[in-house]
């Protein structure tokens, strides 16, 4: 049996390749975002006079904002009192399994006379083995 030899590429396909694999990992990073799929939803409690006792600060953390620059207790409200949404769709949950699992697949399908062929090479008689 002859060594498996793998196709050869030249280096504008492998720029290609490069190219397109930042693409789309920049576009599976960023389209979510732009998507507004991805990212936190917060919501802030309406709050009447704020005051670093009544956003339940002590003193050692009002002295931490003041550092941060924030000498107003109204200017911190925001950020002391935000409640992040933490819930999610099951319908995306279930809709990025399959895209998950289809590229998997997918890409089984398309390298398997490739993967055929380095099994081959490996394990088709070289050493008592013998192919299923």
């Amino acid at each position: 049996m002859s060594r498996y030899v793998p196709p050869k590429q030249g280096r504008v396909g492998q720029f290609l390749d490069v190219a397109v694999l930042l693409a789309m990992t920049f576009g599976a990073l960023y389209a979510p975002l732009y998507l507004g799929l991805a990212g936190s939803s917060k919501s802030v409690p309406a709050i009447g006079e704020a005051t670093w006792e009544s956003l339940g600060q002590n003193a050692t953390q009002v002295a931490q904002y003041q550092a941060l620059g924030l000498t107003d207790p109204a200017a911190a409200a925001p950020i002391i009192l935000a409640r992040y949404d933490y819930g999610f769709s099951w319908l995306a949950l279930a809709v990025m399994f399959v895209v998950v699992i289809g590229y998997y697949v997918m890409m089984l399908r398309l390298s398997d006379r490739e993967y055929r062929d380095v099994i081959a090479e490996k394990f088709d008689g070289s050493n008592g083995r013998t192919r299923r």
